[in-house]
Formats: structure tokens, C-alpha cells, sequence
């Protein structure tokens, strides 16, 4: 297996993240407060998002949840990419080093 790129692994993931807070969102806008906790709380595997759960958010706070939450998923996505391509590279010396 070669490098993974670091830069498209972190866009990728970060991508993925923003894909999956749209969801959430739609799913807060779409639906009543009690369908809200008895979705997330099946998904949640029964934790009871009840006492938590908020439902009335700003267009603001909407736009800098999806920036952080993307910001993560990048920052996620490269620490992944980049442990991977220093144990490849490290192993790689090794190995040649034994001939292997």
C-alpha cells in the first residue's frame, strides 16, 4: 500500500462530518421536538437525549457548528493520514535496513 495524501483524507473526512451534522440539522428542523429525542435516542442506543436535546438554534450558530464540525473532520482525517505515512515510512526503513 502507498502514502495516503494527507490533504484529501482530511478534506474527505471533513466532508463526511459536515454531511452527517446537514443530516442531524434537517432532522431538527423537520420533525417535532418528541420525534427529535425518539430518533436520537434510537440512534443513540437508548441514551436519553431528552434533558439535552436542543432544539431552537440560530442560522449563526448552525453556520459555526458546521465550520467546527468540518474543521475537526479535517483535522481528524490528516492525523489519520499522517500517523499512517510515518509507521508506512518508518516500517518501510526498517525493513530495508533487514532486507527484508
Amino acid at each position: 500500500m502507498g502514502a495516503i495524501n494527507v490533504k484529501k483524507l482530511g478534506l474527505a473526512v471533513g466532508l463526511t462530518f459536515v454531511i452527517l451534522r446537514s443530516g442531524c440539522v434537517i432532522v431538527l428542523l423537520t420533525t417535532t421536538r418528541e420525534q427529535s429525542v425518539l430518533f436520537f435516542n434510537t440512534l443513540l442506543h437508548g441514551l436519553d437525549v431528552s434533558s439535552i436535546l436542543r432544539t431552537g438554534m440560530s442560522a449563526l450558530e448552525m453556520t459555526y457548528g458546521i465550520i467546527q464540525i468540518f474543521i475537526l473532520g479535517w483535522l481528524t482525517g490528516a492525523s489519520i493520514a499522517s500517523i499512517y505515512n510515518f509507521h508506512l515510512i518508518k516500517f518501510d526503513n526498517e525493513a530495508k535496513s533487514m532486507n527484508i
